[in-house]
């Protein structure tokens, strides 16, 4: 249980270190270059992904001896994409689905603001998501 914590530990750290990475590309690109918010949650999400992968490699997970790195980089990629997939879905509900669509959140809130809220909430999403299926499919045994 200890191992499992400290594992948690870990992924945490990584993960907020890749979280800034994320948050501050999604971030300047839409609030500050006028970028589409899911373009630029697509790249801040590459970018830390790529981070995220040499570091959970290198400090979070054990490798499993009997895949190549070519192929765990492969499933690496396959569950990164299913996370940037639902991390844009999380993006879109927040900011097309809910935000455009209630008034009294509009008179609320500035749209730099949903946008800022929105990448946190992705993220703790795809987090949860991230840490299971990297577990399950790229940690030995």
């Amino acid at each position: 249980m200890k191992n499992l914590f400290n594992q948690i530990l870990k992924f945490g750290l990584v993960g907020l270190f890749c979280f800034f990475i994320d948050y501050g590309l999604t971030i300047g690109l839409t609030n500050n270059m006028g970028v589409h918010y899911l373009i630029s949650k697509f790249i801040g999400f590459v970018v830390s992904a790529i981070v995220n992968y040499i570091l959970s490699i290198k400090f979070v997970f054990t490798r499993k001896k009997e895949m190549d790195r070519k192929k765990e980089f492969s499933v690496f990629l396959i569950l990164s994409a299913v996370g940037l997939v639902i991390n844009e879905i999380v993006m879109f509900i927040c900011i097309d689905g809910i935000f455009r669509h209630s008034a009294a959140l509009m008179e609320l809130l500035e749209e730099t603001m949903v946008v800022k809220l929105s990448a946190i909430i992705a993220t703790g999403v795809v987090m949860v998501y991230n840490f299971i299926s990297r577990k399950l499919f790229l940690e030995r045994k």
